[in-house]
């Protein structure tokens, strides 16, 4: 048993890190930007808050969990900007091998359990992996909403990149789809975020 407190000990210290990774979202109520860490809490609380709007009933415990853990592997693979073309081309490799140090920190079933997780978020299948990459795709765009579109601005993101990026959340939810492509309208006539023809 103390073994096996340890490892949980040392896994929990470990993922300490996620607070130091960064995201190029800016945070809503300050001038910076948002930390691994605090995109997964915020995610968890998504997650609870708009749970009603997923398309088919899902394991709303299944979701929060998925959403605390799915991040876990950019302590080793770094934070991929997701209009990152080139980065993505590595990034599942990173991300494989970031998975086999980190969840294999805990004891043998828990690191299958995280990591299964893990999996299943990433495959994006189950009506709870879907709903729960919609509440992570949904989250930064409101964030850049609300900030003025400062974060597309600086890193000269389109209208049609953003369209791409966020078009799965109508697989977990049409509604927080429909929510968010209505706001992405308003955006590009307000001039936050421009047309483009970004690739």
């Amino acid at each position: 048993m103390r073994e096996r407190l340890q490892q949980q000990v040392e896994f929990l210290l470990e993922i300490d890190k996620l607070k130091t990774i960064m995201r190029r979202t800016i945070l809503v109520s300050a001038d910076r930007l948002e930390n691994d860490a605090e995109h997964s809490w915020h995610l968890a609380l998504t997650a609870l808050v708009l749970a009603e709007y997923a398309n088919v009933a899902i394991d709303l415990g299944k979701v929060i969990s998925m959403v605390l853990v799915h991040d876990l592997v950019e302590i080793d693979a770094g934070d991929t900007y997701c209009y990152d073309v080139e980065g993505a081309k590595d990034k599942a490799l990173r991300e494989e091998k970031a998975a086999d140090r980190i969840f294999g920190l805990l004891p043998r079933e828990q690191s299958r359990e995280l990591r299964q997780l893990w999996e299943e978020f990433e495959l994006g299948e189950t009506p709870e992996a879907r709903f729960a990459s919609a509440v992570d795709r949904f989250q930064p765009v409101l964030f850049n909403l609300r900030t003025g579109g400062r974060s597309w601005e600086e890193n000269g993101i389109s209208r049609k990149q953003v369209d791409r990026r966020v078009a799965p959340i109508a697989l977990g939810s049409t509604v927080l789809w429909e929510y968010i492509a209505r706001l992405l309208d308003e955006a590009v006539a307000q001039g936050i975020l421009k047309e483009g023809n970004n690739q």
